[in-house]
């Protein structure tokens, strides 16, 4: 037992030095890590302390270190709320929906846009889908207010012209919902597709040579062929997806919803919004942005957890 522990202890340390020459080596290349480095210390770890308010009745006044500890009192409060339970039922939902149809958009497009031979046509709509992503939420909100108003908007026009009634799409609850999937995913898809399209470029032509030959389509090629060979990328996207399935996208919801449709819009980010910055309950809203951190980052290890089960690469 003690031979055991002593290789061991030597292992470790034998590891540690050729690290340690492996960064020495290289210091100058590790040296551009810095400001990332010092980015990240100032603006993500350092603020982390103010988590300490969601264990405080905070007051602006007496500060973070004035406050008085008041324990799990805010965590009970937010457990008892009607209204939390609804933002997160809400959260999940949207969440749930943009997972299964937002983030598959991206691998459809990719997978239709290298079926595409015509180069030409392949760089415009690469071009037309790609344009979104670099469009705030408060331009397509505005876009998407116009084209679905009722009065005026291009969609309700072509609903009258055959003979229907115009839809307040954004104040109805039955519409809202998928309005932002969709909206979402005209926003998302084409950004969401690049990834994809760079794992298939990697791929060796000689497996769709011989497929050609055993007499494969090209449905047969994607499906045995182009989706195994992006399995990992495909996994791993997932589960950074799945880090953020508690945010169903703050900027666009707040950009679209209005009181009429809260029952199926407010989530747990314009939850937060509305209690800790207009009503100025900073304590209860910083417990609800802890109960979220808490919650992604367990789905992010047991969805790594699931995909090193099932044979896939994860983070680690």
């Amino acid at each position: 037992m003690k031979i055991n522990r002593e290789s061991s202890s030597m292992i470790v340390r034998t590891r540690n030095h050729v690290l340690f020459k492996e960064c020495l080596k290289h210091k100058y290349l590790y040296m551009f890590l810095l400001p990332a480095i010092v980015w990240y210390i100032v603006f993500y770890y350092i603020p982390m302390y103010g988590i300490t308010i969601a264990f405080k009745d905070f007051s602006i006044i007496k500060g973070i270190l004035g406050s008085p500890w008041v324990g799990f009192e805010h965590f009970e409060a937010m457990w008892n709320s009607p209204e939390f339970t609804r933002v997160l039922r809400n959260t999940l939902v949207i969440s749930g929906l943009k997972l299964l149809f937002v983030y598959t958009s991206g691998i459809v497009l990719a997978l239709a846009l290298n079926e595409i031979f015509h180069d030409k046509f392949k760089k415009f709509v690469q071009s037309v889908t790609y344009i979104p992503h670099f469009l705030s939420w408060v331009i397509i909100g505005s876009v998407m207010v116009e084209l679905l108003s009722p009065s005026s908007g291009l969609v309700n026009k072509i609903i009258m012209l055959l003979g229907g009634d115009p839809i307040y799409f954004l104040a109805e609850e039955k519409w809202f919902v998928p309005i932002l999937v969709l909206s979402d995913i005209w926003q998302s898809c084409g950004w969401g597709s690049i990834i994809y399209l760079a794992a298939i470029a990697g791929i060796d032509p000689q497996m769709y040579e011989a497929a050609t030959m055993d007499g494969a389509g090209r449905f047969r090629k994607i499906w045995s062929i182009t989706l195994p060979s992006i399995m990992n990328v495909i996994i791993i996207m997932m589960i950074f997806n799945v880090g953020y399935i508690m945010n169903s996208g703050f900027d666009q919801i707040f950009n679209l919803y209005n009181p009429r449709v809260y029952e199926v819009s407010d989530i747990l980010d314009t939850y937060v919004y509305r209690v800790g910055l207009i009503q100025m309950n900073y304590s209860f809203s910083t417990a609800v942005g802890v109960f979220k951190s808490v919650i992604g980052l367990a789905l992010v290890l047991a969805a790594n957890k699931l995909a090193n089960r099932f044979g896939q690469t994860g983070f680690w």
